[in-house]
C-alpha cells in the first residue's frame, strides 16, 4: 500500500490534468486499482517461479520428492491478486478525491 500511496503523491499533477480534461472519479480509481493489481500479479508470478524453482533445486539436492500442485499455484496467484485489489483501493480512492485545481498547483 505504501508504494501505491507514494505513486499517488508523485503523480498528483497527472491526476489533476486527467481530471481537468474530463476523467471521472471512477476512471482514476480504476487506473490505480489496475496498476496495483498488475504489480501484485507480477510479484505473484515471480514468487511462483522462485518457489517452484527452489522446490525443484531442493528436491534434487536432498533427493526428497517435491510436488507443486496446480491448486497451490492457482491459490497463491489468486491471493496475490486479491492483495493487490485490497491494498490498491485506498490509494485509488484517495487519488480520485483530489481537487483538480489543487492537484495542478501541487509541486
Amino acid at each position: 500500500m505504501n508504494i501505491m500511496l507514494v505513486s499517488v503523491t508523485e503523480r498528483t499533477r497527472e491526476i489533476g490534468i486527467r481530471m481537468a480534461v474530463g476523467a471521472k472519479t471512477w476512471d482514476i480509481r480504476i487506473q490505480f486499482i489496475i496498476e496495483a493489481l498488475t504489480l501484485s500479479m507480477l510479484g505473484g508470478i515471480a514468487g511462483i517461479i522462485i518457489g517452484s524453482g527452489g522446490s525443484f533445486i531442493l528436491s534434487t539436492v536432498f533427493e526428497i520428492p517435491s510436488v507443486v500442485s496446480f491448486f497451490s499455484v492457482l491459490l497463491s496467484f489468486s491471493f496475490s491478486g486479491l492483495v493487490g485489489i485490497f491494498f490498491g483501493f485506498y490509494p485509488a480512492y484517495k487519488a480520485s478525491l483530489l481537487n483538480p485545481i489543487d492537484a495542478l498547483r501541487f509541486e
